[in-house]
């Protein structure tokens, strides 16, 4: 009988002591359960988003030493593990060391080579380079590999055996990507599955969360094992990594499915935690079913955890948030709260002449349900000073000998209010404090460059900027009912207008808000970013055409009538956006804090572009001008 542990540990990214000694401590409690064959994840020496860490030589060699001692910790238990292979005597196409993302299966001390393979371990055949994933740039594949041989790759992928128990077991290797194969041209799986028939099958990962991503998991590897007629195990790790712009969380999740497919265990998500099994009496065990919650569950899971672990990392332990009254910084601050202790959140409301009674009270509300320190700090005196001093400046021309004076219009006075509160008001104030200030754009803001450079844009991270404004509504509700389970959240900042308070036209007791209609706005803008074919303006405006667009963007009916009486009204609001997004608002991007994604397509790493202005083709020109 074979004894499977599966292990979920925490990878820290770009730490391999470390995660050796996670390693060996889990390697140890696998045995004290009578384990005979340990899985670790992908990466799970390295690290995974690593950036150009991988280019470092002395890095490289620290993770075959790492290697080496997971190896010699073999010799009462077979252990899988996933780490980066060199063959310093190759090159990539770079003309740097030839790298792999390899499996490494270890026994007695020693490595156990899969059947057909030039090396000791598996190697990745199929490299995701989209989303977050940068694997061409770093790796070689088991593709190219093939080429370089002269042989078909199907003639690499082989399976390793293992004798336990006097008995010889045969398991496919299969590395993350290696088992979502439905959009490549070949699919190590079924090669395995149809040449080898192995006993079972290994996919050991490193998989960043995002909404959705584990029920679509769940369907395809079942579907996998059911198909092989043989067990398959998932093995994913925990903890936060980042590539730069983007932080992720890795939920761990890891699974067993028997041969009929069937969800035999599944892991709690981002606990670390050891899973311990018998191959041979797995179809026996109760059948798993993943119980069904509300996406606000998944959101607050995801988040909470990657401001943990990312306040964590860089070392940061207190937090000050701009507290404005609205629903967005009240989101932020609830979040925090419950990651940090009272006394080390700070929230401060900055009013000017345009903020409320309503709001300013709404701000102090919170911080009393919080329990968390709170400070008011005026800024209309600064704001009327930096405004003094602009239009009492003399410009001189020092060409001609002329001179000009500076007006500054409402739409300055209003970029001066929000800059005057983060660059002024908060960075000193978290550097009084001694921590760092939030941002709290949401995805929506984010995505049109609703916000000021330099100001509300600004910040240590953005909690909230991977979440539409719905889902933002959605989390605080979730927040009150059921993680803190009474209200800290006032309901009227829930009931509110949306409002930044920035002039006489934002009065929120008036019922005045901000330009964004968020229900409908918000699946506009999610068509530009998250959809896998993104949507343009043509699109848009061909479903518009032809009465399909609240079913394409998924918002409620009736919407694009209520909002947009003519085409002209239509097609302006669109154009205003569309300009936004692709225009100034890259820029601000560019230039935004980190986000912490938990979505499919997240700014940042995830959703790559440029500056190159909007643009609008011909198809959508002619469409205007026949709806015009």
């Amino acid at each position: 009988m074979l004894r499977i542990a599966l292990a979920q540990m925490r990878v820290i990214p770009g730490h391999p002591s470390r995660n050796t000694e996670t390693m060996l401590r889990m390697i140890t409690k696998a045995k004290q359960q009578d384990a005979d064959l340990v899985v670790f994840p992908e990466m799970a020496i390295s690290g995974y988003l690593l950036g150009d860490t991988w280019e470092q030589t002395s890095f490289l060699e620290d993770c075959e030493e790492c290697g080496r001692e997971i190896i010699a910790a073999s010799k009462e238990v077979a252990v899988i593990f996933g780490n980066v292979a060199v063959d310093w005597t190759k090159k990539n196409n770079d003309g740097r060391v030839r790298k792999y993302n390899a499996f490494f299966t270890a026994q007695d001390g020693r490595l156990v080579a899969p059947d057909a393979m030039p090396y000791p371990f598996a190697v990745k055949t199929l490299m995701p380079n989209y989303r977050e994933f940068d694997d061409t740039r770093h790796f070689f594949s088991l593709q190219k590999l093939a080429k370089e041989l002269g042989v078909a790759t199907e003639n690499l992928i082989s399976p390793v055996r293992l004798s336990v128990h006097d008995r010889e077991y045969a398991f496919g290797c299969l590395l993350c990507e290696d088992g979502w194969s439905d959009d490549y041209g070949l699919s190590p799986m079924k090669i395995l599955r149809e040449k080898d028939r192995p006993d079972f099958f290994v996919n050991i990962s490193s998989s960043p969360y995002t909404l959705g991503k584990n029920a679509k998991r769940h369907r395809v590897f079942s579907r996998l094992a059911a198909e092989a007629g043989a067990p398959l195990f998932y093995v994913n790790n925990v903890g936060v990594q980042n590539n730069g712009k983007t932080v992720y969380t890795f939920d761990g999740s890891n699974a067993a499915y028997d041969a009929r497919g069937v969800l035999r265990l599944s892991g709690a998500p981002y606990e670390e935690a050891i899973y311990v099994f018998d191959l041979e009496t797995l179809s026996e065990r109760k059948p798993v079913t993943i119980a069904e919650e509300p996406e606000a569950a998944y959101i607050f899971r995801a988040l909470s955890y990657g401001v943990r672990l990312f306040l964590e990392s860089i070392g940061m332990k207190r937090v000050v948030v701009g507290a404005s009254g609205g629903i967005d910084s009240a989101v932020a601050a609830a979040l925090y709260a419950r990651v940090l202790p009272p006394e080390n959140l700070l929230l401060v409301n900055m009013p000017s002449v345009y903020n409320s009674e309503t709001t300013k009270g709404l701000a102090r509300r919170l911080a009393e349900n919080l329990g968390c320190r709170y400070a008011t700090i005026p800024i209309q005196p600064s704001v009327e000073l930096t405004i003094r001093q602009l239009e009492s400046a003399t410009v001189e021309n020092l060409f001609d000998g002329t001179t000009e004076q500076l007006s500054v219009s409402s739409f300055m006075a209003e970029n001066i209010q929000a800059r005057d509160r983060s660059a002024r008001v908060l960075a000193g104030l978290a550097a009084a404090f001694g921590g760092g200030f939030t941002c709290n754009a949401n995805k929506a803001e984010t995505t049109v460059g609703y916000s000021t450079l330099y100001g509300d844009q600004s910040g240590f991270l953005s909690a909230l900027a991977d979440l539409w404004k719905y889902q933002v509504y959605d989390l605080a509700r979730y927040l009150n009912e059921s993680v803190y389970k009474r209200e800290v959240i006032p309901q009227e900042t829930i009931d509110i207008v949306p409002s930044a308070e920035l002039s006489d036209q934002q009065n929120v007791d008036k019922g005045q808000g901000d330009p964004l209609r968020y229900p409908y706005h918000d699946y506009l803008f999610r068509s530009f970013v998250e959809r896998w074919q993104k949507a343009t303006p043509q699109d848009i405006l061909e479903w518009y055409a032809e009465g399909t667009l609240e079913k394409e963007l998924g918002c409620a009916p009736g919407l694009v009538a209520k909002y947009f009486p003519t085409a002209k009204d239509f097609i302006d609001d669109l154009e205003r956006w569309w300009n936004q997004f692709s225009g100034l608002a890259v820029a601000k991007r560019i230039q935004a804090p980190p986000v912490l994604a938990v979505s499919r397509r997240a700014f940042g790493f995830d959703h790559r572009e440029s500056q190159n202005g909007p643009y609008y083709t011909k198809k959508y020109k002619t469409l205007k001008s026949k709806l015009l």
